[in-house]
């Protein structure tokens, strides 16, 4: 099977890094990712500007564009002689929960391959402070169950899978489920300030306060300590049957969360 990974934190990132050395003994595993950071930058593709394509080591490019560009290079491009069977995107380094998937470089990544009819999925490493220890084998070791399982075969037609893993060891996760897309709550804070040249400058400074009580969210899932599978429809009207996912959930939930 041929995989291709992308991200929007960057082809150095030790979440995509950690997904490669996980996939690349079982899969035909390419890397395109951005050249730099590139979060929150949604889905941007580059019409106005070159792209760059560079070769950093076998199987690892580095792209001088956004999420959405680095897809369009391997499906267009690079890849175009041999389309990948899947594309992956992340892990990344923060949670994709809620309306935060809308803003997504990560999203935008699987978002851009559903477009072009390649199952997609999303995969994004939810922690609390950016100086705990990040378990991110742990959303590899998932990732390549979810393969070997067939998830990918289950994503719904021109739409994808949106994957939270909660930063805990694997023996400390209870299991996985089906979720919908829950609402994170964040001030509205703006910060003023003035710089050198005696101009004001503004850093948005909103801060998270929780998410809506839903049971079935993402949100919660992760809360509880369960990796959150959730379906993301694209196209409205699209089919949304979702019977094989549940069946791909419940077979990982059987043999490895027992």
């Amino acid at each position: 099977m041929k995989v291709l990974l992308s991200n929007d934190d960057g082809v150095m990132a030790p979440g995509i890094r950690s997904l490669y050395q996980e996939l690349a003994p079982n899969y035909e595993t390419t890397i395109i990712a951005p050249s730099e950071e590139r979060s929150t930058t949604g889905h941007s593709i580059s019409l106005d500007k070159p792209l760059r394509l560079e070769k950093l080591e076998p199987n690892i490019y580095s792209c001088s564009g956004f999420p959405g560009d680095c897809v369009l290079m391997g499906v267009g491009h690079l890849l175009k002689n041999s389309r990948p069977d899947v594309v992956v995107s992340g892990i990344n380094r923060g949670a994709n929960l809620g309306q935060d998937l809308y803003y997504s470089g990560t999203i935008a990544a699987a978002r851009e391959a559903a477009f072009h009819h390649i199952p997609s999925i999303a995969v994004s490493l939810s922690f609390h402070a950016v100086n705990e220890e990040h378990r991110y084998q742990t959303a590899a070791t998932f990732i390549n169950w979810c393969l070997e399982s067939g998830l990918h075969k289950a994503c719904p037609a021109l739409g994808l899978i949106n994957i939270n893993v909660p930063n805990l060891a694997m023996k400390d996760v209870k299991g996985c489920k089906m979720t919908e897309i829950g609402f994170r709550h964040y001030s509205e804070e703006i910060h003023a300030r003035i710089d050198a040249r005696n101009r004001e400058y503004f850093w948005i400074a909103g801060h998270y306060q929780g998410f809506n009580d839903n049971p079935q969210s993402d949100c919660q899932a992760i809360s509880d300590g369960f990796i959150s599978i959730t379906p993301h429809p694209l196209i409205s009207g699209s089919d949304r049957d979702y019977s094989a996912l549940l069946k791909c959930i419940e077979f990982l939930n059987a043999k490895f969360f027992r």
